[in-house]
């Protein structure tokens, strides 16, 4: 049985999503300091962390890792905020997944496979690096 949410608890979930892809730092980590899980999840299967890597917010991507973000989680899709992060073409974003642990070859299409699909050379090499 799937438990139901009210509108109120669905509209601050809506909110929460909306500072990650903003990068409302400060606000979002106060709200994940307070209790909001840091992997919240909206129903694509991306997590706060996804958003803002897509958005290219390395403040707000850092300010997640730092609050125990996962950073191999995948959308409902295969992305990873890594491939994110190489897409935006965000060299702090990517070394700052990279040195939390994230797995250039991880998810469908991988951060490696996303930079090589686009032509982003700069990104292919800084994930091939950090390929463990």
């Amino acid at each position: 049985m799937t438990e139901q949410l009210d509108e109120e608890t669905l509209a601050f979930a809506h909110r929460m999503f909306d500072l990650a892809r903003s990068g409302h730092t400060e606000e979002l980590a106060a709200q994940v300091d307070a209790g909001l899980p840091v992997n919240l999840t909206n129903d694509k299967g991306d997590t706060l962390l996804i958003l803002a890597a897509y958005h290219a917010h390395p403040d707000t991507v850092a300010a997640l890792v730092r609050r125990g973000a996962d950073v191999s989680r995948a959308n409902d899709r295969g992305q990873t905020a890594l491939a994110a992060g190489a897409f935006r073409q965000s060299r702090e974003i990517v070394t700052t997944l990279l040195e939390a642990g994230a797995d250039p070859a991880g998810g469908n299409p991988s951060a490696i496979e996303t930079a090589a699909f686009f032509d982003l050379p700069e990104m292919l090499a800084l994930l091939r690096v950090g390929t463990p």
